[in-house]
């Protein structure tokens, strides 16, 4: 008689990568406060598709399994939080090593793929494995870039799940050019590279009429907010979101000449995404 396992079953396909999304609240709920019902921020599809998995690449074992667990709140768990397979990802060198610098310890190509083959070898042998990001969607402004390139290159199905993602939200309510835009990531912490930075990329939106989008350490906003009021063109448009999908979130688009003259006090523990259009 023919084996009809569940375990015989799974491994009689590759398994699939699925990028499940998350909240975007990590760090901005209060160790004693109760996370909001995942069901306000998350599609049930999502809920339903993450309960529904046992193998996990996360970028922190700890956070993930408190996601897990108010899954488990809404949807019942396909196995206990203690027998979840969860693998994190390498940890990159903050700042990024410079090649050749002393104490330059970065893996070569082969053995970054050999890693990430590793970590892909449960859907290999016909597991579903979830890929969870520390907020939003995973791949996106996220290290687990990597895995999913890894995963098209062993031939497995990548499968993106619906979900929160700060850029698109903070594009979305800013009122600004989103038929073209670029994510730039975080500028440069120096004063001087950073007024460079911000001036070279006013420049290319206002030539290529492209929003232009940012973010920064929650504790650097104001800093970074002062840099953007000092160094773009009054006639910019400027945007700023925070603290989305939170209570108390906001979204707010002027020209920089009037923000100015508009105090605005930003937190320094919510992240937020910065965004401007040179006309």
């Amino acid at each position: 008689m023919p084996d009809h396992t569940p375990e015989s079953t799974a491994s009689a396909r590759p398994g699939r990568l699925l990028l499940i999304p998350n909240t975007l609240d990590l760090g901005c709920i209060a160790p004693d406060a109760t996370p909001p019902d995942l069901r306000d921020v998350l599609p049930l599809g999502a809920i339903r598709a993450a309960a529904r998995l046992t193998h996990w690449v996360a970028e922190n074992a700890k956070s993930t399994r408190a996601f897990l667990k108010r899954v488990g709140e809404v949807e019942a768990l396909a196995a206990p939080l203690q027998a979840m397979h969860i693998a994190e990802l390498p940890r990159p060198t903050k700042g990024g090593a410079k090649a050749g610098a002393k104490g330059d310890c970065q893996p070569d190509a082969a053995t970054t793929a050999r890693a990430l083959a590793t970590l892909l070898a449960p859907a290999v042998q016909g597991h579903d494995i979830g890929l969870m990001s520390e907020a939003g969607l995973p791949g996106v402004a996220d290290p687990g870039a990597a895995v999913v390139r890894a995963a098209h290159q062993l031939g497995l199905q990548v499968v993106p799940i619906s979900g929160p993602s700060s850029l698109v939200l903070a594009l979305a309510a800013s009122g600004l050019q989103g038929q073209s835009f670029a994510f730039v990531g975080y500028l440069p912490v120096d004063g001087s590279q950073r007024a460079q930075r911000i001036r070279e990329l006013e420049m290319a939106s206002r030539k290529a009429q492209q929003t232009q989008l940012v973010i920064e350490t929650p504790y650097r906003n104001p800093a970074l907010w002062q840099a953007l009021l000092a160094h773009l063109q009054p006639q910019t448009w400027l945007s700023v979101s925070c603290g989305l999908t939170l209570d108390g979130g906001f979204s707010h688009t002027d020209t920089v000449a009037h923000w100015r003259s508009r105090p605005l006090d930003l937190p320094t523990d919510v992240p937020a995404v910065f965004s401007w259009l040179a006309v």
